[in-house]
């Protein structure tokens, strides 16, 4: 009698897709934010809530809080690319309602989060990966997903059992896709093909 063995499946290189990048900037201007909510149409302010305005970009699509001290923070764009477009048009639409320039010039960002999604296209042993891969939780009674804290480049990666993954904390996208190469290598021992049901899903 013949005992088929358990066929392993390789992850390649993993690719991903940017969910929302959080970036902030300085854009060196004191600003008027009850001038600017009054006149431009896609800015909400209401200080009595939040001491910040809101502007609602359509175009990278995106949203900007906006604060006196000239500082923002810059939510929704899907590439650093994006979030540089953004922040520029942003600075250069300010610049006619601010009270004071305190330097001119293009504004530089600095990403605080890319949350980003991949799919390994495998099926992974969230418990043998809890219990032989350091730094992973995993409590299916509470959340479906493994939680795997990397220390370099520091992230969090939610792990599901179809092979999706979620990436979050990284400060670029090349930090995003070192991360995913590291947990390829680290899963691939616990990684099986995906069934036929599992393959029409993805």
């Amino acid at each position: 009698m013949f005992c088929l063995a358990k066929r392993k499946s390789t992850i390649g290189r993993p690719k991903f897709n940017i969910e929302n990048i959080v970036a902030s900037a300085d854009l060196q201007l004191d600003l008027d934010l009850y001038s600017i909510a009054f006149k431009v149409y896609d800015v909400e302010y209401e200080p009595e809530q939040f001491p910040g305005a809101i502007f609602k970009m359509k175009e990278p699509k995106s949203s900007l809080l906006l604060f006196k001290n000239g500082k923002i923070i810059c939510t929704g764009c899907k590439s650093e690319k994006e979030v540089q477009q953004a922040v520029n048009k942003t600075q250069k639409m300010l610049f006619k309602y601010a009270k004071n320039i305190r330097r001119k010039g293009k504004a530089k960002f600095t990403v605080e989060n890319i949350v980003a999604s991949a799919n390994f296209a495998v099926m992974l042993d969230l418990y043998g990966i809890a219990s032989s891969v350091k730094n992973v939780e995993y409590e299916p009674e509470q959340f479906p997903g493994a939680i795997f804290k990397m220390v370099d480049p520091k992230s969090s990666l939610l792990l599901f059992k179809n092979g999706k993954i979620i990436c979050t904390g990284c400060k670029s996208e090349k930090e995003v896709q070192q991360a995913l190469n590291k947990t390829a290598k680290l899963m691939e021992k616990f990684a099986s093909p995906l069934e036929d049901k599992d393959k029409k899903k993805k």
